[in-house]
């Protein structure tokens, strides 16, 4: 069993490394349209998000929808960091690293503080609450305007104007017009890193003691209790960990934008989010990897089929659906490939 999930994970690796060397030649030879280069790190923050949040729906089996919120903290922290020492710091691989550092910090505290009384609810419930902190967080960021001159930092929530700084200071964040001039050091190489990382924790995580339990207490939350095993405790682990990977990858994402505001991180974001992890097959880490590069594509790959690209897209979302959840199709597939099907993140012969 030991080396069957090792040989699993070999194969999540090698696609990701497979993926990484073609499209980084293709980059190299020139043979990639400014379209497709744009949307490498957008895959590889997608990714990041869409495996760090399976960890939380599809392996511990808690439907959150405050993903977004994450990512906006990490990046928001990850962006403000850069800003401060851009003239300090001027290594840009070393000031994403550590801004990314800072992002991650920020939202894995905010998600053990938002998980401490959240994660006491279940089912609905919990979704209601994620989705309000995710839009809380998005809604106060909007009113924070920051500025740094000779004296320090000066904060307002009231407008730039009342931040009462000297005429030679700058604003760094700036209400709902976020942050602009952020060094764009986001490459595709840090987003093939951010990947292999965020995916030898998840998997390792998984394999491990810690794995079992949360895997137990997703598959009978009394039995685990009855045998000593902290649910609270275990559930807060995951969510702390799902919510750091996402400030990461939210960290990322700042550093390729030119202007960074929070109205980006919306409800949609997370359902997006969610899309992905639904579609790739809940509690498979490399299905969550294939759908959120797929379903990031599609949409650009279609857009010279303006008339039907939506329609097409819509029609690929219902058929891996079917492909991935339907009873039938299910059948279908074991009796003809004879290889082992996911069905709620549970291995079925």
């Amino acid at each position: 069993m030991r080396s069957k999930k090792l040989k699993n994970n070999l194969i999540t690796y090698g696609i990701v490394v497979v993926a990484f060397i073609i499209m980084q030649s293709l980059s190299s030879a020139g043979m990639l349209s400014s379209l497709m280069k744009g949307l490498l790190v957008p895959i590889c923050v997608y990714i990041v998000l869409a495996v760090s949040l399976n960890l939380v729906v599809g392996i511990s089996g808690e439907l959150s929808l405050g993903h977004a919120g994450f990512m906006c903290v990490g990046a928001f922290g990850g962006a403000f960091f850069s800003k401060c020492v851009q003239e300090t710091i001027t290594v840009p691989a070393l000031r994403l690293f550590l801004a990314m550092l800072v992002g991650a910090a920020l939202a894995a505290l905010f998600g053990f503080l938002i998980g401490i009384p959240v994660l006491r609810l279940k089912g609905d419930y919990l979704a209601i609450v994620t989705l309000a902190f995710g839009e809380i967080i998005k809604n106060v960021i909007n009113v924070i305007y920051i500025g740094v001159d000779g004296a320090g930092l000066h904060f307002s929530m009231r407008d730039q104007f009342s931040l009462g700084m000297a005429p030679d200071g700058k604003i760094l964040i700036n209400g709902a017009q976020g942050i602009t001039g952020t060094p764009k050091d986001s490459t595709f190489f840090a987003g093939f890193v951010l990947i292999m990382v965020t995916l030898f924790i998840i998997m390792n995580l998984i394999d491990s003691r810690d794995g079992r339990a949360v895997m137990a207490i997703r598959d009978s939350r009394i039995a685990a209790e009855s045998i000593g095993i902290n649910v609270t405790g275990y559930k807060l682990m995951c969510f702390t960990v799902s919510a750091a990977l996402a400030g990461a990858a939210g960290t990322l994402y700042a550093h390729n934008l030119a202007t960074l505001t929070a109205s980006k991180f919306n409800f949609n974001t997370s359902i997006l989010v969610l899309v992905f992890v639904v579609l790739g097959g809940m509690g498979s880490i490399r299905g969550s990897v294939i759908a959120a590069t797929a379903l990031t594509l599609l949409p650009e790959l279609l857009r010279g089929l303006n008339n039907y690209r939506m329609l097409i897209y819509s029609i690929i979302l219902i058929a891996m659906m079917l492909y991935n959840w339907a009873p039938k199709v299910l059948e279908w597939r074991e009796r003809h490939f004879g290889r082992l099907l996911h069905r709620n993140g549970k291995e079925v012969e």
